[in-house]
């Protein structure tokens, strides 16, 4: 049994990048990350532009200037303007070259083709110049950029229909257990609905991972073997749920072990969570996660995130942790380091009844998890505590 530390560490060191890429369509490259840098094919804006609705101006010395037309956004022709003439304009308009300035109208007064200005203003005052954001053939967003809806936005606004991306990689969740049966269906004596493959797929979702297969197996070792190789063969990443245990009816770990897995750790000191099994075989990394479903979430982002986010080449490996004030009192039984779900809000935090590794009710609530270490047996309120923030 490991430490929770040497785990992270194993799982940093083990996990490489993918680097696979694929050609997506802008439009469908949310949450990917950028495997080339991306240069800008125009200079944007593409134009001199108006930043205001008002008047562009060839600026002399008086206060006064001659109307000579107007331009509006979209707009394509060019007009020429005289020392001490100015055309009206719109925001997003091209400004005329030979203009200098653009007043806004709230500080001029028009009287029939003369308009006249409160004051002088300095050259190029709410102009947009040419390339402001980024120049023809500059850099627009650089490798490693995660694709955020503004950054698909940036890009389309650049003309860039498709982007080189690093690949997903592809995850099957394999779930196991004779008592498991799939919502919907009746619920016989001594059966529970299966719902751990739902949760991780949604919580890979949530994270913009969808190349996602679900699986299920029967307590049965041939069984175990034949499907674990299958997915093990067509996949960067398999998550295993249930049969990593002991028990007489456990048959993941004897069919990694029958399969020749790497075996990098088995079991950390932790609650809950603690038969957690990592491994790899051949460039696939496997994960064994325990069966309640507190303790496989648990184990997902406090891990399986990890490796996610190692595979994808991203820079911040782990969710983000903060210290808070705790709003609750807590005893910790034994000496293993725990992860408590809790509820956190303005630099406060409350750790929720019913931490057991079998119930989802509690997780239902929670957007953090309180982080407990070894040395530490008790919770007061005010104490200031370590918080894991999840995603929203």
């Amino acid at each position: 049994m490991i430490s929770i530390h040497q785990a992270i560490s194993a799982i940093k060191t083990t996990c490489k990048p993918l680097m696979k890429e694929a050609v997506l369509k802008v439009e469908k490259s949310s949450g990917f990350i950028l495997s080339q840098d991306i240069h800008s094919p125009i200079n944007m804006p593409p134009f001199r532009q108006s930043a205001m609705d008002g008047y562009a101006l060839n600026v002399h010395e008086k206060l006064e200037y001659y109307l000579q037309g107007e331009m509006k956004a979209g707009d394509n022709h060019k007009l020429y303007l005289k020392e001490g003439e100015a055309v009206r304009i719109f925001t997003g308009a091209p400004v005329p070259d030979s203009a200098n300035a653009v007043v806004m109208q709230e500080k001029v007064k028009v009287s029939g083709n003369k308009i006249v200005i409160e004051s002088n203003i300095p050259s190029e005052h709410n102009i947009r110049p040419l390339g402001e954001q980024v120049k023809k053939g500059e850099i627009a967003l650089k490798q490693g950029t995660k694709l955020t809806p503004a950054a698909i936005g940036y890009l389309t606004s650049l003309g860039i229909t498709d982007v080189l991306v690093y690949k997903q990689p592809s995850i099957a969740i394999v779930t196991t257990g004779n008592e498991l049966i799939k919502a919907g269906k009746p619920l016989p004596f001594g059966k529970i609905y299966e719902s751990n493959s739902v949760m991780l797929q949604s919580a890979l979702g949530n994270l913009d991972f969808y190349d996602v297969t679900l699986h299920t197996i029967d307590d049965n070792f041939e069984n175990t073997t034949s499907k674990l190789q299958s997915v093990i063969n067509l996949n960067d990443l398999v998550i295993i749920t249930g049969g990593i245990s002991v028990g007489d009816y456990d048959f993941v770990g004897k069919s990694l072990e029958e399969l020749k897995t790497e075996v990098i750790f088995y079991k950390v000191k932790q609650k809950p969570g603690k038969p957690l099994f990592f491994g790899k075989k051949d460039d696939t990394i496997i994960f064994a996660l325990p069966g309640n479903p507190a303790a496989t979430l648990s184990c997902f982002y406090c891990y399986v995130y990890i490796a996610l986010q190692k595979m994808m080449n991203r820079n911040a490996l782990e969710l983000p942790k903060i210290f808070a004030k705790s709003q609750s009192n807590f005893k910790k039984s034994g000496d293993r380091p725990q992860f408590l779900k809790a509820i956190y809000k303005d630099n406060e935090v409350q750790i929720l009844e019913g931490q057991n590794s079998s119930m989802l009710q509690t997780f239902a609530l929670s957007n953090a998890l309180v982080f407990l270490p070894e040395t530490v047996s008790n919770i007061s309120v005010n104490d200031m505590v370590e918080v894991i923030l999840l995603p929203s």
